[in-house]
């Protein structure tokens, strides 16, 4: 069986792998991933604006340790999670499809592996505001 792999030739990762700023985005995959000390919620987004970066999709972790649990709830409430879910402590993978949101993303390198951080969340509806104080001018003296 052949698979096409895009930029396979190249030897280079992907641009789409590097991602820092903030970004619309919409959920399209959710997966609950068991590990015996840090348990994580692995999402896949696709970025819906701003538009030079439209159709590009990236991947982040939101752990599920007791310590964590404020982020990944930060995240729920700011995307439009189901409020009668999350008040009986469940998370849907399936509800979490196609809910929209802001997300500040940043990028790293660890050990020789890359990680893209989750740093920052937004309800959807602040997506004009947010955009428009990231590009505006700073007047720093």
């Amino acid at each position: 069986m052949r698979r096409f792999l895009p930029g396979l030739h190249t030897g280079h990762p992907a641009s789409s792998t590097n991602l820092d700023g903030l970004f619309l985005v919409r959920v399209e995959q959710a997966y609950y991933r068991w590990h015996t000390q840090k348990p994580f919620l692995a999402v896949r987004f696709s970025i819906l604006e701003p538009a030079s970066f439209e159709a590009i999709s990236f991947s982040g972790r939101l752990y599920c340790t007791e310590r964590a649990l404020w982020k990944l709830t930060w995240f729920l409430r700011d995307f439009g999670y189901d409020i009668e879910l999350l008040s009986r402590d469940q998370v849907d993978e399936k509800a979490l499809r196609n809910l929209r949101g802001v997300v500040r993303t940043s990028f790293m390198q660890l050990n020789g592996h890359s990680y893209q951080n989750l740093d920052a969340f937004a309800p959807a509806a602040e997506w004009e505001a947010l955009s428009c104080a990231a590009c505006a001018p700073r007047n720093d003296k």
